[in-house]
């Protein structure tokens, strides 16, 4: 993974970067003492397993025990990182109940991709990993970045897979034009390099082949929608164009209160981009809400 300070900027605008393949997370789990499971099936499985997910092998990871009425937990990690980057996070969530994640294709241990992938693409292995781990019931997703943006998109043409959603520093729904805007085509410098990197990634040049055109919010019904975005302005430190970029940021994560009137927007005063890693408390705490409000019967729907 890119790691100079150039990068880091890189990173939380495009959310995907070149990268190895990360290993899965640590087969280890630890269950709810208290938790009554819903099922006793052999999909409900902790650790990490392989499913074949259209035509391809997906990396899953659950822990935890599903607990009746309150929603499984699924994971989205950002581009570039796999689903041991949410290890940490997972683990803690899993003590209240059951939770997962997995490697999208073209990263951690899951397949490469055939080719270019669409949204469409990558929400068909979605669904079928919520075939294998939502218990029959509607999930919440929290997703960080790249993985905020494809929970994003999912939710409103799968509003009976979806009970929620945590969107954690996710990419804006109009990243492109925001980018294209801000740092002009005749830009120089380090400005330049990144706003090329960047259209590329979007292009579809990044690990998954994930092409990430701009698009319209979409509604996703009245579910409860919690986006938590960055406090700590590392991409002000672009030269000359670093805070037009915040701001761009800023306005991207407004956006996305659209796909709910039951959306609350905050601030990680102490976070860069991986929020759940600088503030893991910040992360879980939305997660938990999120998680509480859309098992409640009698939250306004």
């Amino acid at each position: 993974m890119i790691r100079t300070g150039k990068a880091s900027a890189l990173i939380a605008l495009c959310c995907a970067v070149a990268g190895a393949g990360l290993a899965g997370c640590d087969e280890g789990v630890q269950h709810n003492p208290g938790a009554e499971a819903i099922l006793e099936d052999d999909d409900l499985f902790t650790g990490t397993k392989k499913f074949d997910v259209e035509g391809r092998s997906v990396n899953v990871s659950c822990s935890g025990v599903a607990v009746p009425g309150r929603p499984v937990v699924v994971l989205l990690h950002g581009g570039g990182d796999g689903l041991d980057k949410m290890a940490g996070l997972q683990q803690t969530l899993s003590e209240k109940g059951r939770t997962c994640s997995y490697d999208r294709l073209g990263a951690g241990a899951s397949d490469q991709p055939g080719g270019p992938q669409t949204f469409e693409d990558s929400g068909k292995v979605l669904t079928g990993v919520l075939d294998r781990v939502s218990v029959g019931e509607p999930v919440v997703l929290a997703g960080h970045s790249l993985g905020g943006l494809i929970s994003a998109r999912y939710a409103p043409a799968h509003q009976d897979r979806v009970a929620g959603l945590v969107l954690l520093d996710t990419t804006s729904p109009t990243q492109t034009a925001d980018l294209e805007r801000e740092i002009p085509a005749n830009a120089t410098g380090p400005a330049a390099e990144l706003r090329d990197q960047s259209l590329a990634v979007f292009r579809g040049e990044n690990p998954e082949q994930l092409v990430i055109p701009d698009g319209e919010v979409a509604s996703a019904g009245d579910i409860p929608v919690e986006v938590i975005q960055h406090g700590k302005q590392y991409l002000a430190a672009v030269p000359e164009y670093g805070p037009g970029l915040e701001q761009a940021w800023s306005d991207g994560q407004q956006k996305w209160l659209a796909l709910s009137a039951h959306g609350e927007r905050s601030t990680a005063a102490n976070s860069e981009h991986y929020i759940y890693l600088d503030e893991p408390d910040v992360a879980v705490q939305a997660i938990d809400r999120v998680v509480e409000h859309a098992g409640d019967p009698l939250f306004p729907r």
